[in-house]
């Protein structure tokens, strides 16, 4: 944001202008009509109180002075009034979590605080939104932001390393990035915390640069479980008074992540707070909860309100540039989620297990997200990742309306520099990410229900080797064949099976290809990428038609075109055919081709992450 040079100097000039003692008795705010000053009427000199919550959960008077106008800081003919703050603010300054703060002048309310001096001022100096700019949020505007703060924003610049997904690469690049936002010592949005209850330490750090590039302060909470439904708790109607603490939430029960703020108008059924984007999301469907504020931490650098999110009250239904808007009593759907983590010997007996149940906020760039975090969370909080150690995850994503997703998955730690867990992660997040990258219709998917296991040992094998007893074979024969895998460590793996040679098959050279799950999915899944308008239905079933990695393949190889078109595959295509479809697909739409069909045979279990390939060269008769 460019603030213009004059305003910078209103602002190390305002550090000389005293600011009156509180009024404790002053009546505190409370929902309904209120009466308006506008922006024209507003003059330097005026003295006003703001309302906020600095512990528990009622709202203290803090005394304002005006210092000026600072013009055009939201945009053309959007200015923010300049001010400064006294009372408990002279030591806790102007802290994150005060975003949304109504101010009054003679009982007229004038707007929200919304931004401060970004480092290191020795007085409370704040940017007011008017409130005029915020009775502007219209809860039928359906437009959304460009400048939207979702996490796919951030830039990988990592590319020399194969991972499982872009979100992870994000992910991991925002962590090992060196041009994170810089602070410089100009008016700036307060941060809105971003409280994470349940989550530990080492989830913080890895996803921490994450938010940070979104200009997202993520901090650790206390205990979670306080939310456990996204219906509107008992007198809802009374709740959210101005200058009382809210909070949208994006994920609740056993751990919770929320924004927190302080709410600047309520109308008795609308709320008004903030004073500046939460995420600028345009229409949201947010549960919206209470607050309770444990302390302000006082800070020349970072000052922050320590608070948790309380009982679901209503929905944000708005995030715009100049706050956002929400709706008392209005409920929003969340993704049930069931997070089942054990920890297993070498004989595979359950040692030890957790259960974790939670939802998660609905929102096409966001739940994704919110899905690798929950996962990777819930799987630091059973072990410390060791680097021999194997994690199997199995599971389902139920649909409404569609068939369910069946998800089935291993990792283990290798050459990899980044732990088997954020592997896992990364693999989950990025089914909820193309499933939600339809821009056909949004899915309603019903609950998650996943199962990790953690096994003591990396089971990783390579396929090494293989033999076919007699490369000489005539169509209809079943043809013995021999396997060799090289595991991490002990003794190489084998294992015998036959393939049958289809009886149609034509005379001549042909293959038989042993491969990992990657090597059989490719093709198809760079089909399904390319085409942005898959619907749900087609997007579930690619998405179950991916081979899992703890299975080798046994397919048999044609030299005849197969083409991937959508979620089809469609083998053996003769040229006329193909040419037809080449000339006959709509722009938008991607055909693949391969010159050769390979006809799947079988799928050998391993309770392994199998990688590689080896082809068996044989002549038909």
């Amino acid at each position: 944001m460019n603030i213009p040079t004059a305003a910078v100097l209103l602002v190390v000039a305002a550090s000389a202008l005293p600011v009156y003692g509180g009024d404790a008795s002053l009546p505190r705010p409370k929902a309904g009509k209120v009466e308006i000053m506008r922006l024209s009427e507003i003059k330097p000199g005026m003295k006003g109180t703001a309302w906020t919550v600095f512990q528990g959960t009622e709202a203290e008077p803090v005394p304002i002075e005006i210092i000026g106008r600072m013009r055009d800081v939201w945009g053309p003919k959007q200015d923010v009034i300049l001010a400064k703050m006294g009372g408990k603010a002279i030591r806790t300054n102007v802290a994150g979590g005060m975003s949304g703060s109504p101010v009054y002048i003679n009982g007229k309310l004038i707007g929200a605080v919304a931004l401060r001096l970004s480092v290191f001022s020795p007085d409370a100096i704040c940017g007011i939104t008017p409130i005029e700019l915020m009775l502007e949020i219209n809860d039928f505007d359906a437009t959304r932001p460009d400048d939207a703060r979702t996490p796919d924003k951030t830039q990988a610049r990592n590319r020399e390393v194969s991972i499982p997904s872009e979100m992870l690469a994000q992910t991991v690049s925002a962590g090992a990035s060196s041009n994170l936002p810089r602070q410089v010592a100009t008016m700036v949005p307060i941060e809105s915390p971003l409280v994470l209850s349940g989550f530990s330490e080492s989830t913080l750090r890895e996803f921490g640069p994450l938010f940070q590039q979104l200009g997202i302060n993520a901090v650790q909470g206390g205990a979670a479980g306080t939310i456990h439904t996204n219906k509107p708790a008992a007198g809802w109607e009374h709740a959210l008074n101005p200058g009382e603490t809210v909070a949208g939430v994006l994920v609740d029960g056993d751990k919770t992540v929320s924004g927190l703020g302080t709410v600047t108008y309520n109308d008795g059924k609308r709320i008004l707070a903030f004073g500046h984007p939460f995420f600028n999301l345009g229409p949201v469907d947010m549960p919206m909860s209470r607050g309770e504020v444990l302390m302000t931490l006082a800070s020349a650098f970072q000052p922050n309100k320590m608070a948790n999110a309380t009982d679901i009250v209503g929905s944000l239904h708005q995030d715009r540039h100049s706050g956002i808007m929400g709706v008392l009593g209005a409920e929003s759907d969340m993704i049930p989620v069931t997070m089942r983590v054990r920890s297993l010997d070498e004989h595979e007996k359950v040692s030890r297990e957790k259960d974790f149940h939670f939802n998660v906020f609905v929102h096409q760039k966001w739940t994704p997200y919110l899905m690798m975090l929950t996962l990777y969370n819930s799987l630091s909080q059973l072990n410390e990742f060791a680097d021999e150690a194997t994690y199997r995850l199995s599971g389902k994503v139920e649909m409404n309306g569609h068939s369910q997703i069946s998800l089935s998955t291993m990792q283990a730690s290798g050459e990899m520099p980044m732990p088997a867990p954020l592997m896992l992660a990364g693999w989950f997040g990025d089914k909820f990410n193309r499933l939600y990258l339809n821009n056909v219709k949004t899915p309603d998917v019903k609950r998650v229900d996943v199962t990790v296991d953690l096994l003591p040992d990396r089971r990783v094998a390579t396929i090494e080797n293989a033999w076919v007893a007699t490369p000489d074979v005539r169509a209809g024969d079943e043809v013995p064949v021999k396997v060799f895998l090289r595991p991490y460590r002990g003794d190489r793996l084998e294992r015998d099976f036959t393939v049958k040679i289809p009886a149609g098959l034509a005379k001549g050279e042909h293959r038989i290809l042993l491969s990992d799950a990657d090597t059989v999915n490719r093709m198809q899944n760079m089909a399904g990428s390319m085409n942005r308008f898959l619907d749900v239905p087609q997007t579930v079933s690619l998405l179950n038609q991916e081979r899992t990695n703890s299975k080798l393949y046994v397919s048999l190889l044609e030299s005849s075109p197969t083409a991937y078109y959508d979620d089809k595959t469609l083998p053996s295509l003769p040229s006329s055919v193909l040419n037809v479809m080449q000339a006959g697909r709509a722009s938008n739409r991607s055909l693949f081709t391969s010159p050769e069909t390979a006809s799947e045979q079988m799928a050998l279990p391993f309770d392994y992450v199998v990688t590689g390939s080896y082809s068996l060269r044989i002549h038909v008769k």
